[in-house]
């Protein structure tokens, strides 16, 4: 794979593309929102009310609002014998939904392929192999994260030195630490284009956030926003997918 020095690496043309994604794929972005708020939910309830970690969290509420502190709210959580166990279900749980995300990469590359787009692309990412793979690589990069979150900028660079990460191990066949030579490739020569689109997305997605109503309809937004740079910024010379 070659880096590509595209007449596309103009920050309008990226933002028009992203939002071509979205709102080409938007009824299955809801899907894909809908799907994966409502495991993640049904998971926190089920084991929160098992462990007796709902209980918790709301003395921490009540603590926090008659003058406590965030630690010491915090404090009455990681108290519970259970609350580790509790924790590694939810970080289970989000590493199990990850593939949903390749199932949107796939959508938006048939989109560009002018290919017809069904519910079954959306789970492209658990098919066969596929699901080991990802599987895997989001345990790894999970576990950096948490390590690196502390400290929050060794978290941020984290983050960048991954975003193109499943892009290129899904259309190009990439392996994991081919790819960080790659994120940091086009972050060095497309940077104000990298920067403001991945602000935008964020920005979008938060909005749909502090709404809550519109949050099924920005929460993918994000992954929109990194196929548009990773189809603008790369070119591919081999494709697999």
């Amino acid at each position: 794979m070659q880096q590509n020095y595209p007449q596309k690496s103009d920050i309008s043309y990226i933002l028009k593309q992203a939002f071509f994604y979205w709102s080409k794929t938007l009824g299955y972005q809801i899907m894909y929102s809908l799907i994966y708020l409502s495991v993640l939910i049904t998971v926190w309830f089920l084991f929160a009310e098992h462990y007796g970690i709902l209980n918790d969290y709301l003395k921490t509420v009540e603590m926090v609002n008659s003058g406590s502190t965030y630690a010491q709210a915090q404090e009455v959580l990681v108290s519970n014998p259970n609350y580790i166990t509790f924790s590694w279900i939810t970080i289970g749980t989000f590493i199990f939904l990850y593939p949903l995300n390749l199932g949107l990469l796939k959508m938006y590359r048939k989109t560009d392929l002018g290919e017809k787009i069904n519910v079954h692309d959306l789970f492209a990412g658990y098919m066969g192999v596929n699901f080991f793979i990802y599987i895997s690589y989001y345990v790894f990069w999970f576990m950096v994260f948490l390590y690196m979150a502390p400290t929050v900028i060794l978290a941020g660079l984290w983050i960048a030195l991954t975003v193109f990460t499943a892009p290129l191990m899904f259309f190009m066949n990439r392996k994991i630490f081919e790819t960080f030579r790659y994120n940091i490739r086009v972050w060095r020569n497309f940077f104000p284009a990298m920067l403001v689109g991945l602000l935008v997305a964020a920005v979008f997605k938060y909005a749909g956030m502090l709404t809550i109503i519109g949050l099924p309809f920005t929460m993918a937004f994000p992954t929109a926003m990194i196929y548009a740079l990773y189809s603008s910024l790369f070119k591919e010379h081999e494709e697999v997918q």
